[in-house]
């Protein structure tokens, strides 16, 4: 068994174990690998592990990644969008979990003239209100950002992503996935012409808590590619955007 498939099968328990704990069907929650810096080799191996869904944080590094790569994938972006790349972004991505803001919204429906069908987004909502994060705040600006999406014909609202703190124990991440949740739940009320039917929550060093608390996506990076790099709060630099 090469490391690779070792770190692999060791997160795919964790993320299996956490969803027993909830009473929940592991099957209902899809790992996405973050590819951040991978090269497109180890990539190609993870997909011969069984991988389908990978995760990029940069629409440059996706552009070289993709094309080489089998066509069966789904990738996920999950990093900061500028304005002026969007029309970038929906050639190479079939999810795309980090709305936010209605400027974006709006350019992305705008590149996604000639689709099939509608692009599958989700909002980002910065729960935890820091300010080096991005998303939209819970309250008015989520609502309005909601009902203005939802007019677009070329994207498809799909549910809500948020990153937690960076936190020594991941119970202190809890309650940020679980206000997550619960966003969900009322937004689903009150627009149920959305889907809703994703939470993308939860990375190498909180997942078992994102999943208890519904998670439907967890991007994984470091667990699976780079185990023995310290969590980025534990480092001398600044975080990345994902893990």
């Amino acid at each position: 068994m090469t490391d690779l498939e070792a770190n692999l099968r060791a997160v795919q328990e964790r993320i299996a174990a956490a969803a027993r704990r909830a009473g929940r069907s592991p099957d209902g929650i899809t790992l996405v690998a973050v590819t951040k810096g991978q090269p497109v080799e180890v990539i190609a191996a993870a997909y011969d592990l069984g991988l389908r869904h990978f995760g990029e944080n940069r629409v440059e590094e996706a552009e070289t990644k993709v094309g080489r790569l089998p066509s069966d994938i789904t990738w996920h972006m999950i990093g900061h969008i500028q304005s002026r790349k969007a029309r970038r972004v929906a050639p190479l991505f079939q999810v795309v979990h980090s709305v936010d803001s209605t400027r974006l919204a709006r350019r992305l429906n705008d590149s996604c003239a000639g689709r099939s069908e509608p692009l599958p987004v989700l909002l980002e909502v910065n729960v935890s209100g820091e300010a080096s994060k991005y998303g939209f705040h819970p309250g008015a600006d989520l609502l309005a950002a909601v009902e203005e999406i939802l007019t677009l014909p070329l994207l498809r609202l799909e549910g809500l992503m948020t990153m937690a703190p960076i936190v020594a124990d991941q119970e202190e991440a809890r309650p940020i996935f679980a206000r997550l949740r619960q966003l969900r739940e009322e937004l689903a009320t009150t627009f149920p012409q959305g889907t809703w039917q994703h939470l993308s929550m939860g990375m190498s060093d909180d997942l078992e808590v994102a999943v208890e608390e519904g998670a439907t996506l967890v991007r994984v990076g470091r667990a699976i590619f780079d185990p023995d790099r310290p969590p980025w709060g534990q480092c001398a630099i600044l975080p990345p955007t994902e893990d």
